[in-house]
């Protein structure tokens, strides 16, 4: 049966990530805006869903510390594992937008949530409502003034769809993806429980990763369908939506407070975060300036592999 989950889980991921990769496209035509705005709104809510639901299930349970974790953890997964594996794949040629707006956000909300939560182990309301509130500034900069921050290497393949195809494809490719990663992860943790593989490895391994599974499924389908800008975007977006929206809302709904069995978040794991998304800024420009190419994928998947195998060591 849990082979039988994984198989399922696995073609809805597939399926799923094509429909949201056809409605972000459509919906890019349709409001003539660039790809990687409706890569780091639209498709980064829409892959972000899963951690904003475990994260306010989570604190509204009193495990406050788990939406803390499973945000850090996604966030190292997205840049170390997702976009490892997808630069692996295919390079990606990137504009100076991407580090002149995009990478700053991110890099800004990292840091604001180091501070928020370094000092007194706790994001308060009033904190959670300004990671919110820039969220909601960052998207009006975005939608009004943001440009093209990578090459579009296919634009003549890009296909109209009337609008309710669009809103079709992304409800329908939105709940692919996480019913996808769910039926995968339940799948992937009985199989390794059945094998004898212990709950410590399992929960930094499989349910890490899990949360990333759409991000990984909708980056990997955006590359190989040549639209790149979906899939940087939907990453970097998916990181600031991460810290931003799913900690803000879950903030303003309850103090997320980092218990004492979870101080490895606040005293290792966030820095690794920080690490990796500092790092994707020199990967851009060297070797060769303004590309995430086959050699910084290796990097960052081997700084992803020694983080899980410092995590369960």
């Amino acid at each position: 049966m849990s082979i039988l989950y994984i198989i399922i889980g696995l073609t809805l991921l597939v399926l799923g990530g094509n429909w949201l990769l056809k409605a972000a496209v459509g919906l890019s035509l349709k409001l003539h805006i660039p790809k990687i705005v409706i890569g780091m709104t639209v498709v980064s809510f829409a892959t972000s869903a899963p951690e904003l639901i475990v994260s306010i299930k989570s604190a509204l349970d009193g495990a406050t510390g788990l939406a803390v974790g499973n945000v850090i953890g996604s966030n190292i997964a997205n840049l170390g594992l997702v976009l490892g594996i997808t630069v692996i794949l295919s390079s990606i040629d990137v504009e100076k937008s991407f580090y002149k707006t995009d990478w700053p956000v991110m890099m800004i909300a990292s840091v604001m949530l180091y501070f928020f939560i370094v000092n007194d182990k706790t994001i308060q309301f009033y904190e959670g409502a300004i990671l919110f509130g820039m969220l909601v500034v960052f998207l009006i900069y975005l939608l009004r003034f943001q440009k093209q921050a990578v090459v579009d290497e296919m634009p003549e393949d890009d296909e109209e769809l009337p609008l309710y195809k669009i809103v079709l494809f992304l409800a329908v490719g939105g709940v692919g993806l996480w019913g996808g990663s769910e039926l995968l992860i339940n799948g992937s943790v009985t199989l390794a429980k059945n094998i004898g593989v212990s709950d410590a490895i399992i929960g930094v391994t499989v349910v890490s990763v899990g949360t990333s599974v759409p991000e990984l499924a909708a980056s990997i389908i955006a590359v190989l369908k040549k639209e790149k800008a979906i899939s940087l975007g939907n990453l970097v977006g998916s990181n600031v939506f991460n810290i931003l929206a799913v900690l803000g809302i879950t903030a303003m709904i309850t103090p997320v407070e980092v218990k004492p069995d979870a101080y490895s978040l606040i005293n290792n794991d966030i820095y690794w975060m920080l690490g990796v998304s500092f790092a994707i800024l020199p990967l851009v420009f060297i070797p060769k300036g303004l590309r995430l190419g086959w050699r910084d994928g290796i990097i960052l998947l081997g700084t992803y592999a020694t983080f899980i195998y410092l995590t369960i060591s």
